[in-house]
């Protein structure tokens, strides 16, 4: 691949505007400019499968695909279909429309360990309804939560507990509580530390690597003995790992799971599944005990997501989509340690996590992660013809898509070999991308001083 893309003159243009009437320049940190190379598209006009279009023309091989929310592929034929049919009937009522039930009874039968769901529109809607609801059924207020993964909701709950906490009151932040993954001796210091307080435990069954020691099935038990609701966070991992989510990978059963991203192949849908002796209690028939308000949203149910969702579903029940992406990854993963390999890069750069869901680690002179180096390597793979944030593939990514990004790779590690003996700064434009959860913004003044310490 030698093309080089350098124009970004309209995403330009429409930062300036952004950052005037959106907070953040973006709907989602995630995407936000901080996140990303000063030389980077700063607006997306279009994709199709694989490939996105700028603003400004340049056409990318995508890897994240919406945040891990599109796993066939963008404008995927089957699910724009469905949802274009519903959608001329309509897509809100003033009662609930039949396609709900006929969704519903979809998803239980592609996720056998739940039997009742209620539908949302993100994930943090889901996984603040499981909180809540653990709540109730346990008459307990603590909810304790995975210190490694790294987003559970925008709900006080969870922000409250990461550096980003501005507005959340102090006796918020000290309802929950962090453990570690693979670690069970962190979870029952827990409940030792917190005897009879704790709602419930919510985790992603997994980052990447399989759990160790039967470590899901361990804490699902610490958790009953304890008197507490185990919740798995299945946004990542369900239509990743199994079509069944990772709860059926790894023959679990949790009380709660929530799944969202995939889902809808891009289109706003989430779930809350669950024991029917909990979720029952967001119902109309329990009696005995106080009703929950488990979720209600004008929107939950919109009629076009749901199609969205359903044709999705029964796409992942017919054909080989799972073992498509695990295929396409583990392809992408051999052929860029080929390239790391070859540029003697080991040591500095890395791919991680599952084939299906893959990742990158950036590491600078002293082996330490570098923002300054994923950002130039972000630069420097843009310039080349792909997007990747991460290297998420989807159905729709080919041996082609595969062969053309270990390419681009092959010519970003050059830079990044010759920035690690010379210096970043030599070769990256502009800031390096920061992290999300960070307290403060860095001040102009600071930035400044940044700049100059750089060139001097």
């Amino acid at each position: 691949m030698t093309e080089f893309i350098n124009n970004f003159e309209e995403s330009s243009r429409l930062r300036a505007l952004a950052h005037h009437v959106i907070p953040g320049g973006a709907h989602t940190y995630a995407k936000g400019d901080d996140q990303y190379p000063q030389l980077s598209p700063g607006f997306i006009a279009k994709g199709f499968g694989s490939h996105v279009w700028d603003v400004d023309g340049n056409e990318y091989i995508e890897y994240g695909m919406g945040n891990r929310a599109v796993g066939l592929g963008h404008a995927y034929a089957r699910v724009l279909e469905a949802a274009t049919r519903q959608l001329q009937l309509g897509c809100n009522f003033t009662r609930p429309a039949d396609i709900e039930v006929q969704c519903a009874e979809t998803f239980l039968e592609t996720i056998p360990g739940a039997e009742m769901v209620k539908f949302c529109k993100d994930g943090s809607d889901a996984t603040s309804g499981a909180v809540r609801l653990a709540r109730a059924v346990t008459g307990r207020d603590m909810i304790a939560r995975c210190g490694d993964h790294p987003f559970f909701s925008t709900d006080d709950w969870f922000i409250g507990d990461t550096e980003m906490n501005a507005g959340i009151p102090d006796a918020v932040q000290k309802l929950t509580v962090s453990f570690k993954y693979d670690d069970l001796d962190s979870v029952r210091a827990l409940f030792n530390r917190f005897p009879g307080k704790i709602a419930a435990l919510i985790l992603e069954p997994s980052r990447g690597d399989d759990p160790k020691n039967n470590f899901l099935h361990a804490v699902r038990d610490l958790c009953h003995s304890n008197g507490a609701l185990f919740i798995l966070d299945e946004m990542i991992t369900g239509f990743r790992w199994h079509k069944g989510g990772a709860q059926q990978l790894y023959r679990i059963e949790p009380d709660l799971s929530c799944f969202g991203k995939a889902l809808g192949n891009g289109f706003s849908v989430s779930a809350l599944a669950g024991k029917r002796e909990y979720m029952k209690l967001g119902g109309l028939e329990q009696t005995g005990s106080p009703r929950v308000f488990l979720l209600s949203t004008t929107h939950g149910a919109e009629t076009h997501a749901l199609a969205a969702a359903i044709a999705t579903m029964r796409i992942y029940q017919d054909e080989p989509v799972i073992e498509h992406l695990y295929h396409q990854g583990e392809a992408l993963r051999t052929g860029i340690n080929q390239v790391v390999v070859r540029h003697g890069l080991n040591e500095y750069f890395r791919v991680t996590g599952r084939s299906c869901c893959l990742a990158y680690a950036t590491l600078d002179q002293g082996k330490t992660p570098s923002q300054a180096f994923r950002t130039l390597f972000l630069q420097e793979t843009i310039k080349r013809g792909v997007l990747m944030p991460s290297l998420v593939v989807s159905y729709t990514h080919s041996d082609e898509d595969v062969a053309r990004t270990v390419d681009a790779v092959d010519g970003a590690l050059g830079i990044y070999k010759q920035a690690l003996e010379n210096g970043v700064d030599n070769y990256l434009i502009g800031k390096p991308s920061q992290i999300v959860f960070r307290r403060f913004n860095r001040p102009p003044v600071a930035e400044r001083a940044l700049e100059l310490a750089g060139n001097g």
